[in-house]
């Protein structure tokens, strides 16, 4: 199998848990796992994200840690993203997606960087939707973060797909 196939094969795995009236459920169970690593790391600067209809739901938790923790959110410029601030209003960018407005402020280092997958090969290496915007990302990294893939439904190949410049994660967390 090859990447391209490995990614579609799980979209259609995704799409159909999306549709799961137990979503909110799974999306729970992730949280509270997420929840605890954070906990236990004590961290002060978290890179969430802002879900799509297939992504795992931690929007509560993002609001739960706004309170005591620097939140941030990608923030879309050509081929990759920059972090942002969480902050209101939200508005839908070009791939439809929720994101903060556009800020100046450089941040220096994330502890802990929340990352949705599509996949996960036997490198635990990130298969998402094909555009590389959070590897590119990551290699503008001075200090690398500790990184948390999240996953509604498993999708896992024990084979190695990826390539060198794919991230990888410190956890791989889905309901089960």
């Amino acid at each position: 199998m090859d990447k391209n196939l490995f990614r579609k094969k799980c979209l259609k795995i995704l799409r159909k848990s999306s549709k799961n009236p137990n979503k909110i459920y799974k999306d729970k169970i992730v949280s509270q796992k997420v929840k605890q690593i954070i906990d236990n790391f004590q961290v002060k600067n978290i890179l969430f994200y802002l879900p799509l209809e297939l992504e795992v739901d931690l929007v509560n938790l993002l609001k739960h840690y706004r309170k005591n923790k620097n939140i941030f959110l990608p923030f879309i410029e050509e081929k990759s993203f920059k972090m942002v601030k969480y902050r209101l209003p939200l508005r839908k960018n070009r791939f439809n997606i929720l994101e903060p407005k556009n800020s100046f402020l450089k941040i220096k280092k994330i502890d802990i960087m929340i990352v949705p997958v599509v996949g996960v090969d036997g490198n635990f290496k990130r298969v998402g939707f094909g555009k590389g915007m959070y590897d590119r990302f990551f290699q503008t990294l001075k200090n690398k973060p500790i990184v948390i893939f999240v996953q509604r439904q498993k999708c896992y190949t024990k084979e190695i797909l990826t390539d060198w410049y794919d991230i990888s994660c410190d956890f791989y967390i889905t309901p089960k």
